[in-house]
């Protein structure tokens, strides 16, 4: 099975390194739009700019930079786009591999992502980059089918480890994507693409590079990637040691140890699990609803008080991905099974409110003491660089967990599973209340951040997150005591 688990980690990478390329583009990306269309006045996007005016017109009117302002809130808009697709797409390609087979419908996700690209090449204007995104949003099915094929391929031992690989792909492109992005940003459009008049986007380059990657993902899994659902994995007697420290601290966070079994009813123990689902999911929507505002925002922060490039914003990302990848490698995956995936979550969600304590004081320096600022900045960016190490992916652990079913003692093979724990549909639902929270969490950064500002923006998120960190101690305690 380790097999597997390198080829689902090899193809995150691909899928990752595609998704993470334009994220420090978004501002020029619609400020270049902007420029483009604004003089059209019945053009799609000077319609979605005269709304989003009007809308903040009755909040808020800034004495400059008012379109600024305006393309901050654009940018939350078209963030919201992509995770709303995704919540209302995610449980049903969860339940059509369940049906059909993760791998089956994970191809069919890939032709999906690979149109989006195509669009994104020649979208020259607004109205068909948002298409892309659009077509992406439905199509996005990697992450979430890699967690069900990891879920399928490990046992509750060493579920947590597994899952880590998901997080160190997430974090080792936000490292290499992100700069590779701003740096193919400012290559010129060969001429060979447009001799024949076609005109094609102001960053085509890197989403032609967009487009090799996720070809290249799909011709690699329909070659290497064996069909998993419904595969019996059995614990290997010689890593009982093992078992014994990982299996008991899984076993106390998810409440699915043989012991405890014993002790319910099967109704009992299905309704138990579907509580913790539910208690997992509001958290996961909550978190994610208030870490994409900060992540979908730092951007056009260091964009509007910094004025910085898209090479400049590709290093910050890059950076926040360095230290989470050495955090996941390291931290994480030695301690995820001695702490529990509830204490790891809590720990996160508390960096991440200490994150945002930094951002808020950060606007008060940048005009006087700009160096201030700056460290200000990088502090932040190492908070937020341990929470993306460690939240999702130990919610994500602690889901899965809750999705095993105990073995049959006369036959030998894990019961049938309950339709409300079946593993592509019970983690495609737990994903869409995380991306539920990124579809709304854009809208409200940004609609704050021109209201209030940036600093009472951030430290409204501040509270919200320690309050957050509060809610989950229960989770946190369930993992010790049960």
């Amino acid at each position: 099975m380790a097999k597997v688990e390198t080829i689902v980690f090899l193809s995150l990478v691909l899928d990752l390194f595609a998704f993470t390329i334009p994220l420090p583009l978004f501002p020029r990306i619609i400020e270049w739009y902007t420029k483009r269309e604004s003089s059209d006045p019945s053009g799609f996007l000077s319609r979605t700019l005269t709304l989003v005016s009007g809308i903040r017109g009755l909040f808020y009117s800034p004495a400059q930079n008012s379109k600024k302002w305006d393309i901050v809130l654009l940018g939350g808009l078209m963030g919201s786009v992509f995770s709303t697709l995704q919540f209302l797409v995610s449980p049903h390609i969860g339940s059509l591999s369940d049906k059909y087979g993760r791998k089956r419908v994970l191809l069919l996700t890939m032709v999906g992502n690979i149109l989006s690209a195509l669009v994104w090449i020649m979208s020259s204007s607004f109205a068909s980059y948002t298409l892309s995104r659009a077509i992406g949003g439905l199509s996005e099915g990697n992450v979430q089918l890699a967690v069900a094929i990891i879920s399928d391929i490990t046992t509750p031992a060493n579920r947590g480890k597994a899952l880590a690989h998901v997080g160190i792909a997430f974090a080792i492109c936000f490292i290499i994507g992100p700069p590779i992005g701003a740096y193919f940003a400012s290559r010129p459009v060969p001429s060979a693409l447009t001799a024949g008049g076609f005109e094609l986007n102001i960053y085509a380059v890197p989403a032609i590079l967009t487009l090799v990657l996720l070809s290249v993902e799909t011709l690699f899994l329909a070659l290497a990637l064996p069909e998993t659902r419904g595969t019996v994995v059995k614990p290997a007697s010689d890593t009982a040691a093992d078992g014994k420290a990982n299996g008991e601290t899984n076993g106390r966070t998810n409440g699915s140890a043989q012991n405890e079994h014993a002790k319910l009813t099967r109704e009992e123990d299905v309704q138990r699990r579907v509580s913790i689902l539910e208690t997992l999911k509001q958290n996961h929507f909550l978190f994610l609803g208030l870490f994409s505002g900060v992540e979908f925002t730092l951007t056009f922060l260091t964009f509007d008080l910094f004025d910085w490039n898209n090479k400049q914003n590709g290093y910050l990302i890059g950076s926040i991905g360095i230290i989470s990848a050495l955090l996941q490698g390291g931290y994480v995956r030695r301690s995820m099974s001695k702490l529990g995936e509830g204490v790891m979550a809590q720990r996160g969600v508390t960096s991440c409110a200490l994150g945002l304590v930094f951002l808020a004081l950060l606007p008060q320096f940048v005009s006087t003491h700009v160096t201030i600022a700056v460290r200000l900045l990088q502090a932040a960016a190492v908070c937020l660089a341990f929470t993306s190490a460690t939240v999702v992916n130990a919610l994500t652990a602690y889901a899965s967990l809750q999705c095993d079913e105990p073995v049959d003692a006369d036959t030998g093979k894990p019961r049938a599973a309950h339709p409300q724990l079946a593993k592509g549909k019970a983690l495609g639902k737990f994903r869409s209340s995380g991306q539920l929270g990124r579809a709304i969490g854009p809208l409200l950064a940004c609609a704050s951040y021109w209201t209030v500002g940036p600093s009472l923006t951030y430290s409204i998120a501040a509270v919200a997150m320690f309050v957050l960190s509060l809610r989950m101690k229960p989770i946190a305690t369930k993992a010790k005591t049960i």
